[in-house]
C-alpha cells in the first residue's frame, strides 16, 4: 500500500483520483484550499484521507504534507482560460509559483514519482491535427502559457534534481463533479446544466469548433499508469480518445439524452472568446506505447454517466427530463 498524496484533491480531476486510490486500497493524503475545490466532493470518503488545507502558493507550511509520500498527482491549478486572460497575475501565482514550490517540496521529500496535470492548451492554435508531443508549443492565452513553464519547471527538476516526473497534457476532460455553476466551468458542464433546467446554453462562436473530449475516468487511470510505467519519468504525454467532436453536435447529442420528446432548446450564440482554441485533437500513440494507456470510455457513454450524475443531485428539480 503506498502513500499518494493529491494536490487540488477536493476539485473536479482530484476528487476522482482520490475516489479511485481509495477503491484501489491506497492511503491517501489531499491538499486543497478550496477556491475552487469543494467539500462535497470529498463528504462520502471525509473519514479515509488525511485532509491538509493548504495553499500550494505557501512553500513552508506545504512541507509537512509531503512526509512519507510515495506519488505526487499534481492537479492544484487555477483551469480557466477566461480566468487567466482577466487575471493573469493570479494564474501565474497559482500555476507557475505554487508548482515550483509544489515540485521543491517533492524533491526534498525524496518522493518516488511526481505527476503533473499539463494542459493540451500549450499547443495553441496551430492547424495541425491531430496534435502530437514533438510538435512546437505556441500557447495563445496566460492560461496555456502557465501550464507549459510547470511542464518545464518538472522536466527541468528531473534531469537536475533527479526527481522523477511525467507531464499529463489533458485534453478537455468532463465527468461528474465538474461544477457548472462557475463562469469559468467547462462547455459540457454546462450544456448538461442548462439544458436539465430547461434553458438555452449559450455557445461562443459559431459551434464549429472541435474538442478531444475526454472522460474523467480515463484521465484518472492514466495518472495512475503513470505513477509506475517504468520509462515515462521525464516525458510529456497526451491524454485523450483521439477523436474530436464539434461543440454543436455534442450540444445536439446532450439534447437527445435530456430534454424529452417534443421539446426543443435551441442554443444562443456569443461571439468567440479571447484564447479559446478552435480545434483540439490528440495523437495518444506515445502514451499507448509507454503508459499503456487507452481510451475506454467512449464520448456518448461519458455523456450518459455524466447527465446520470447531475440528475442524482438535484433529481426533484431535472425529473421532468
Amino acid at each position: 500500500m503506498a502513500l499518494y498524496l493529491v494536490t487540488g484533491g477536493a476539485g473536479f480531476i482530484g476528487s476522482a483520483l482520490v475516489h479511485e486510490l481509495l477503491n484501489r486500497c491506497e492511503q491517501v493524503r489531499v491538499v486543497d484550499n478550496f477556491f475552487t475545490g469543494k467539500r462535497e466532493n470529498l463528504a462520502d470518503v471525509w473519514n479515509r484521507i488525511d485532509f491538509r488545507e493548504l495553499d500550494i502558493t505557501e512553500l513552508e507550511p506545504l512541507r509537512p504534507a509531503f512526509e512519507s509520500v510515495d506519488y505526487v498527482l499534481h492537479q492544484a491549478a487555477l483551469p480557466s482560460v477566461p480566468r487567466s486572460v482577466e487575471d493573469p497575475i493570479t494564474s501565474n501565482r497559482v500555476n507557475i509559483d505554487g508548482t515550483l514550490n509544489v515540485l521543491v517540496a517533492a524533491r526534498d521529500a525524496k518522493v518516488k514519482r511526481l505527476v503533473y496535470a499539463a494542459s493540451s492548451s500549450a499547443y495553441g492554435d496551430t492547424p495541425t491535427l491531430p496534435k502530437h508531443e514533438q510538435m512546437l508549443t505556441a500557447p495563445i492565452s496566460p492560461y496555456g502559457v502557465t501550464k507549459l513553464v510547470g511542464e518545464l519547471y518538472a522536466n527541468v527538476f528531473t534531469t537536475v534534481y533527479g526527481l522523477e516526473t511525467v507531464c499529463l497534457r489533458y485534453f478537455n476532460v468532463f465527468g461528474p463533479r465538474q461544477d457548472p455553476s462557475s463562469p469559468y466551468s467547462g462547455v459540457l458542464s454546462k450544456f448538461i446544466s442548462s439544458l436539465l433546467d430547461g434553458q438555452a446554453p449559450t455557445i461562443y462562436g459559431d459551434g464549429q469548433q472541435s474538442r478531444d473530449f475526454t472522460f474523467v475516468q480515463d484521465t484518472v487511470e492514466a495518472n495512475l499508469l503513470a505513477c509506475k510505467a517504468p520509462d515515462a519519468s521525464g516525458k510529456t504525454f497526451n491524454i485523450a480518445t483521439g477523436e474530436r467532436k464539434t461543440l454543436l453536435n455534442s450540444f445536439q447529442l446532450l439534447h437527445r439524452l435530456i430534454v424529452p420528446d417534443g421539446t426543443r432548446i435551441e442554443p444562443e450564440y456569443a461571439p468567440a472568446r479571447a484564447g479559446d482554441i478552435l480545434h483540439s485533437q490528440a495523437d495518444i500513440t506515445l502514451a499507448r506505447q509507454v503508459l499503456g494507456y487507452e481510451s475506454k470510455v467512449s464520448f456518448e457513454e461519458g455523456l450518459r454517466r455524466t447527465v446520470e450524475w447531475y440528475r442524482s443531485q438535484t433529481p426533484a428539480l431535472f425529473s421532468a427530463g
